[in-house]
């Protein structure tokens, strides 16, 4: 969302809820989450997941009541082996590809213990009834959630995903996979955010290791949408929902536009005049 922009429910006058799955939901810090933007509304319930006890009980004693999180392993409701690594934010049911890793400056990930864990595959978790907006950032099993989600997946209308382009752990999928799959599923991809990458050794430009490198990694996240040409399958309250994050998040605004003219079109209302009204008297998108 733009800084000097409302929020899509305060332009139409609108109450349009979300639920919002975060998967791998331990926090960096207030306001550093995806779905920051939503986060104060209590039309918005976040089901969330960290299986790190400490950061997972952190996340409950700060949230309101519409929030909640679980300390799960989600993935594909098989015993595994979660890897602990000395930064618990790359601690993963991966073992990390240090012999590639070890190719870049200060990217090596140390695994201080191994743990035998169960997992739950998020068709399974009860506390899950709906998902209008998925997060995902659990170290390479972000596929492994993605295909045990099927009750949810048709439902949901955004998919908020870390990916890599080259394996950080033995045997993940890659962006590829991830995006073969979501497109299979009816999405589309619409942006990526947080574009990583690492100086290869020796190279160690301005005496700077953690400098980037010619080589893309990762992705802090890949955003992908219901995909445009099937949107006549969505529902009038589905359109709005799509809108509503894509602007309060995301600050699509062509995209919200578009959304808010088929919404119209459907039903009758006037959302696309009061939303680029809006627009102009804020002096325009602005990028």
């Amino acid at each position: 969302m733009l800084p000097q922009m409302k929020r899509l429910c305060e332009i139409l006058g609108l109450k349009v809820p979300l639920t919002v799955v975060d998967v791998g939901a331990a926090s960096m810090g207030q306001g550093t989450d995806a779905y920051s933007a939503l986060m104060d509304d209590p039309q918005v319930r976040v089901v969330g997941f960290e299986p790190h006890a400490p950061a997972c009980e952190a996340r409950n004693a700060a949230a309101p009541p519409n929030h909640r999180f679980y300390p799960y392993f989600v993935g594909n409701g098989a015993q595994g082996i979660f890897h602990i690594c000395a930064n618990p934010l790359t601690s993963s049911l991966f073992e990390p590809n240090n012999e590639l890793l070890k190719r870049f400056q200060n990217l090596e990930i140390p695994v201080v213990r191994r743990e035998t864990v169960q997992t739950r595959r998020l068709d399974d978790i009860s506390e899950i009834d709906a998902c209008d907006y998925l997060k995902l950032d659990v170290q390479g099993a972000e596929l492994d959630v993605l295909r045990n989600g099927n009750r949810l997946l048709p439902g949901i209308l955004v998919v908020h995903t870390e990916v890599e382009f080259l394996p950080f752990y033995k045997g993940q999928p890659l962006f590829g996979d991830i995006d073969v799959f979501l497109r299979g599923a009816g999405l589309m991809l619409h942006r990526f955010q947080g574009m990583f990458s690492r100086q290869m050794k020796p190279v160690e430009f301005n005496g700077d290791p953690f400098a980037p490198g010619s080589q893309i990694i990762y992705a802090e996240a890949a955003v992908y949408i219901r995909d445009l040409e099937r949107i006549g399958a969505l529902l009038p309250p589905q359109l709005l929902k799509l809108a509503r994050i894509m602007h309060d998040i995301y600050g699509s605004i062509d995209l919200v536009a578009h959304l808010l003219h088929e919404h119209d079109r459907r039903v009758g209302t006037n959302y696309l005049v009061r939303y680029m009204t809006t627009l102009s008297s804020a002096g325009g998108p602005g990028r």
